[in-house]
């Protein structure tokens, strides 16, 4: 069975719960990380280097990273609906993955860390209102992308939304001013019915 290091409220671990519901892959989860520690220790660091979570265990094969773990994932547990075979289509899902990572995670992680993980006395209002603009420029980019059609990568939820997941459930959460962007809101809806964004992305913002 497949064993996930990595506290549930971490968005990285969330990335990959929500693969496997989607996927119906079983698993076993060690919280680790965060309140619960252990992700310096010496046997967790010679699995994972950088002490972060989620390192994930199958068969033989220590993995982390989260985008890389939901491809590999998609690739060996029959998800070509999330992940295609066709390296055009894949380029459809790939982008947004690291768009992910190199776009709306930084002002979504300010986000994070300014309105949920600091005090009241330490808040920087300048830096969230900051970060909220640039959020905002990002956000807009997927309203724009779903003009024509209801997911990112085409007509069928992939691993664009996944691993997008947690971002856009923090950002209609989040107590900031947010402009109506009608076809994020509904794509937002689409994610919000499936039964794996329910149990594992809406939970408490740590």
């Amino acid at each position: 069975m497949l064993k996930i290091w990595g506290r549930a409220t971490s968005s990285n671990v969330q990335k990959v719960l929500w693969c496997c519901a989607e996927l119906d892959i079983p698993f076993e989860r060690v919280d680790i990380g965060g309140p619960f520690g252990g992700n310096r220790d010496r046997e967790y660091l010679a699995m994972n280097p950088n002490g972060l979570v989620p390192t994930v265990k199958d068969g033989d094969l220590i993995m982390w990273e989260s985008n890389t773990i939901c491809r590999y994932l998609a690739t060996t547990r029959n998800g070509e609906r999330l992940y295609p075979r066709d390296p055009a289509g894949r380029t459809h899902v790939e982008r947004w993955m690291d768009w992910q990572l190199a776009v709306i995670g930084a002002p979504m992680g300010q986000l994070l860390f300014g309105l949920v993980r600091s005090t009241p006395e330490t808040r920087d209002p300048a830096g969230i209102e900051a970060a909220r603009r640039r959020a905002l420029t990002a956000w807009t980019i997927v309203e724009d992308e779903l003009k024509n059609q209801p997911y990112l990568a085409g007509a069928e939820l992939s691993l664009a939304e996944i691993v997008l997941g947690t971002q856009i459930y923090r950002w209609f959460a989040f107590p900031i001013e947010r402009p109506e962007l009608p076809r994020l809101r509904a794509w937002y809806e689409r994610l919000h019915a499936r039964p794996g964004f329910k149990q594992h992305i809406e939970t408490p913002i740590t």
